[in-house]
């Protein structure tokens, strides 16, 4: 998939208990990037980004983020239905093979013959060619042009849903051609937060808009920008919004759009609101950032709403290293698009951000640091014998990740792995981004730091 596509939204709507949590993690299992939970921030673990051959999208269980036991059952779905039709690309509806035909099938079915939206009508429980042919016949009713049986627990007719799936998700052949070295990044933000104001007063200001790019997603406009001699991909989301008419628990899913667009970025740019503080759909998207290890930089918009109250000023700050205490490496300004206080440190940031992120190590260099941590701290004993670092290297870049060779990866303590992270950050000098540990057994054994 290129790097300048945003990654469709696939929404699985459903009744409760007709299998849609097992077809997610079925799905989610073919997906191959590692990602490690960050403990301290909130976030809603019910979405996933999957790479099925060589088509990438977005998976949403509609059902963990809209979960609400006192709906009415036919409401409940409903309302999930008719979240997915407004905010997803495509749209797999499960119903259980073996319960049959239900009343809310009935109307979530008639709901979706209005969206002209790709929707998969999937029958649940169908483990065998025999079991289509008894089980299926009865959903024939309802009147949609193919049915699609699987099994979700034993993976009959998973391979056919996936493939019908991803030859639905339609490519576009239209390429950018980007300058070498482009910075890709991605504005977040609330609305009203003053995401469009900070573009726009860095463009106003700068003068310096080359092209302007129409975006993958509905509503939104990439633009490159040069400065200099360095250039920006600018990709302005429209993903985080409250609309008039949706409810507060059906934000989340909206949310999830940004995701989309966040897979381009290399850096990503999120506005937080001077004068509401910030919030917890704000540490959400922040999750998102740390969960595909992008470039992170936190503005604190409206800043001139605070000018002279030196108390509020302090909260805010506060409040922000309080709720995003494992961001603590990301460059936190202070801005404000109405006076422009603050955008000129913007674009300095960005690159310095940017070197970190895709900076490469020499080996020996690594080895040296390695062994200086080691002689500083001593690590721990596990199972009466001193755990061994061997050796380590740079595996990969945007964020860096170092591999360190180990007797015993299981001994390696989450404090003695911050150490090491925080040894490795101070001297290779990578104190605004992300960076990833992996120790690994000499005996081949692998385990993510």
């Amino acid at each position: 998939m290129s790097e300048n596509e945003n990654l469709p939204i696939v929404a699985l709507i459903g009744r409760p208990n007709v299998g849609k949590s097992t077809l997610f993690n079925r799905i989610t299992k073919s997906r191959k990037a590692l990602v490690d939970p960050t403990p301290g921030v909130t976030r809603d673990r019910h979405y996933d980004r999957v790479m099925w051959e060589d088509k990438g999208f977005i998976l949403v269980d509609t059902g963990g983020i809209d979960d609400n036991p006192e709906d009415v059952l036919v409401h409940h779905i409903r309302e999930q239905a008719l979240m997915a039709i407004e905010e997803a690309d495509i749209i797999l509806f499960l119903m259980d093979g073996k319960e049959g035909i239900t009343p809310a099938d009935w109307e979530i079915v008639d709901l979706l013959r209005c969206t002209q939206k790709p929707v998969f009508h999937l029958v649940n429980k169908v483990d065998s060619p025999e079991r289509e042919i008894e089980l299926l016949s009865q959903f024939y009713e309802l009147g949609v042009e193919d049915l699609w049986p699987v099994s979700a627990e034993h993976s009959f007719g998973f391979r056919t849903l996936m493939d019908g799936l991803c030859n639905s998700i339609v490519t576009s052949d239209a390429t950018i051609d980007l300058p070498d070295e482009t910075v890709k990044v991605a504005f977040f933000g609330r609305p009203n937060v003053g995401k469009s104001s900070i573009i726009n007063m860095i463009l106003g200001e700068e003068r310096m808009v080359v092209s302007e790019v129409s975006g993958t997603t509905r509503d939104s406009v990439d633009t490159l920008v040069t400065r200099g001699k360095y250039s920006y991909f600018f990709i302005d989301t429209a993903g985080i919004r409250r609309k008039g008419k949706t409810k507060e628990k059906l934000e989340k899913f909206s949310i999830l759009k940004s995701l989309a667009a966040m897979a381009r970025c290399d850096v990503a740019v999120v506005l937080i609101d001077a004068d509401e503080g910030i919030t917890e759909q704000d540490t959400k998207v922040i999750g998102y950032v740390l969960d595909q290890g992008k470039g992170l930089i936190v503005l604190i918009n409206k800043w001139d709403l605070l000018q002279g109250n030196k108390k509020r000023q302090e909260a805010v700050v506060g409040d922000v290293a309080r709720l995003l205490p494992f961001v603590g490496f990301a460059p936190l300004l202070n801005v404000s698009a109405v006076t422009g206080y603050g955008i000129k440190r913007l674009f300095p940031t960005i690159g310095s951000v940017y070197r970190q992120y895709s900076a490469t190590f020499p080996t020996s260099a690594l080895n040296r640091l390695l062994i200086d941590a080691v002689d500083k701290h001593s690590p721990p004993i596990y199972k009466n014998k001193r755990l061994k670092f061997y050796y380590t290297s740079q595996i990969g870049t945007c964020p860096p990740k170092f591999v360190i060779m180990t007797n015993s990866y299981k001994g390696v303590h989450f404090s003695y792995e911050r150490y090491l992270t925080n040894q490795f950050r101070d001297g290779l000098g990578l104190d605004k981004v992300p960076i990833k540990l992996i120790f690994k057994d000499k005996s081949g054994q692998r385990q993510d730091g």
